[in-house]
């Protein structure tokens, strides 16, 4: 079942939100990743917040999904967030106080609603985002 679903997923939902990343429209942001045994490159979108070390992200569907695994064996990825390209030199886990802290208002509330746990810090190799 969750096989089926995340696969409903990448085919439906990833098309409209990796559009959406691409043009600066809503929350989306992509992770530019290399494939563990094809080499391909791939986009995945996710949604982050900033944080001084780089950017924070909530692994909704676990630490299973292929982008994760990708960049966790890469040991980093392109991280696009409205156009601008960031370095990810390292993924570090991230507390849940922390990581609640970082998304803030509205979209913290809503991942406490759904008792979102999961956060990782995506560190930046550099103070690449132009602060």
């Amino acid at each position: 079942m969750r096989r089926a679903w995340l696969w409903f997923i990448k085919h439906t939902l990833n098309k409209l939100t990796s559009r959406a990343a691409r043009a600066s429209v809503g929350p989306f942001s992509l992770v530019r990743h290399v494939g563990r045994t094809s080499g391909k490159t791939f986009e995945t979108p996710i949604i982050v917040a900033p944080v001084p070390e780089g950017f924070v992200c909530e692994l909704t569907y676990g630490d299973d999904v292929n982008w994760y695994r990708n960049i966790v064996a890469a040991g980093g990825c392109v991280l696009v967030v409205d156009g601008v390209e960031h370095e990810i030199v390292a993924v570090e886990p991230y507390g849940t106080d922390a990581g609640l802290r970082a998304f803030g208002g509205a979209r913290a509330l809503v991942l406490r609603l759904l008792r979102r746990h999961d956060f990782r810090l995506l560190r930046t190799g550099g103070d690449d985002r132009g602060r």
